[in-house]
């Protein structure tokens, strides 16, 4: 007969089975960094929906994913906070943030909980939108901008999450040296992983300002430099990897090409009208921005430069990120948007709004205003984009260094 003794064992190894597939991080973790890609997933859905079925309801399959991504992310680390707030000891507590007075918290777990509020305030707020302004002509509405707040900092609150554990280097007992490896190597991708959907995001909110229209335009580099420096090089520092920002980029421009690619296939026909464009699958965003490039480059620069106080390392670094994305980028604009090649499934150029005419004389060049003219527009545009990248790249650089910091 099995004595409470044995039981109490078998409980034990149960435990310590289970902690060790999880390697010592908590499942909450876990939820936030699946919530933080299903979240910018219902995201592109969304607004291949939008192109191409047109009108949605509240709980239309896109939102769902969205509901489910961003509430998963606030219950969970709600209950994190209710447990160890009531019921954990004072070695829990010290690894939390107190707010209030009485709840404790970890920092990325209130990230999560503000965006999963935030995201499911905004639901209802974006149905009556539509119902008294009807289908939403671009992504910055006002229930969109509350969204995607809300959605980013879900996302931020994920990799803060896996940030505390990754800075901490806790041990445990029941891990072995190789597992206890294997748990930063985790670790690590874990936070790769996030930081690259909310690069996604990030790009998707300003999918409007950087389509293949504005490659051969000085404003493209302009947001581009002011935007992606600062999460590259941020994110970059906080992974601890030697290439971590062509980790990140890579995870960014494979995730949003395959979501897209994969809609691409799906069957949807438009169910508002005016339909000026006949489909029978998908319509999509096009391909991504070639951030991998500049990444690269910040990657090698960054190990070369190691030593060099940041304020004179941002300089190098901006100057870099927008010479090596000018000059990938703009003759790139010649194929996406030009080649009849790129208007196959694995490009996307041919993807199209049910709403538009098929016979847009722009379709598939570039338009009098999206495109920059003479050299000395150039120059000064492109002096205007080395200012913000480097204004970027600084914050980015101060950002990453907060983030080695993170234990909590």
């Amino acid at each position: 007969m099995e004595t409470a003794l044995d039981q109490s064992l078998g409980g034990k190894r149960a435990v310590s089975s289970i902690q060790q597939i999880l390697l010592g991080i908590p499942i909450y973790v876990y939820i936030s960094v699946v919530a933080s890609k299903l979240v910018i997933l219902g995201i592109l859905w969304d607004i291949a929906w939008h192109m191409s079925i047109g009108r949605d309801g509240l709980f239309s399959a896109p939102h769902v994913l969205i509901y489910i991504g961003a509430a998963s992310a606030g219950l969970f680390s709600g209950f994190k906070v209710l447990k160890t707030s009531f019921w954990g000891n004072d070695r829990e507590k010290n690894k939390m943030v107190n707010f209030w007075g009485i709840f404790y918290s970890s920092l990325g777990g209130l990230f999560c909980i503000w965006g999963g509020l935030a995201a499911i305030t905004s639901a209802p707020f974006d149905d009556w939108w539509h119902n008294t302004y009807g289908l939403d002509v671009e992504i910055f509405s006002p229930p969109h901008t509350v969204l995607l707040l809300g959605l980013m900092s879900v996302q931020v609150g994920a990799m803060v999450s896996v940030l505390a554990f990754l800075n901490r280097k806790d041990t445990f007992y029941f891990l072995s040296a190789s597992q206890a490896e294997r748990r930063l190597k985790r670790l690590q991708w874990m936070f790769v992983f996030t930081a690259g959907f909310l690069v996604t995001t990030m790009f998707t909110a300003l999918s409007e300002f950087l389509d293949r229209w504005q490659l051969h335009g000085v404003s493209y580099y302009q947001i581009a430099s002011a935007a992606f420096p600062v999460l590259l090089l941020a994110t970059a520092r906080g992974s601890g990897m030697k290439w971590g920002a062509t980790y990140i980029a890579a995870t960014f421009m494979f995730f949003f090409w395959a979501v897209n690619a994969t809609l691409r296939l799906l069957p949807a026909e438009p169910l508002l009208g005016p339909v000026h464009n006949r489909i029978t699958t998908y319509q999509t965003l096009g391909f991504p921005i070639l951030l991998i490039f500049p990444a690269i480059g910040l990657d090698l620069l960054r190990a070369r430069l190691a030593n060099v106080n940041d304020w004179f390392l941002a300089l190098p670094l901006a100057f870099i990120y927008l010479l090596i994305l000018v000059g990938f980028s703009y003759p790139f604009g010649n194929f996406i948007l030009e080649s009849p090649m790129a208007r196959s499934w694995f490009w996307g150029s041919s993807s199209w709004s049910y709403q538009n005419s098929p016979d847009w004389e722009f379709r598939y060049k570039f338009t009098e205003w999206s495109s920059t003219k003479g050299l000395g527009n150039w120059a000064s545009g492109l002096g205007i984009a080395l200012l913000l990248s480097m204004l970027s790249t600084r914050i980015g650089l101060a950002w990453g260094k907060w983030m080695q910091k993170v234990q909590r």
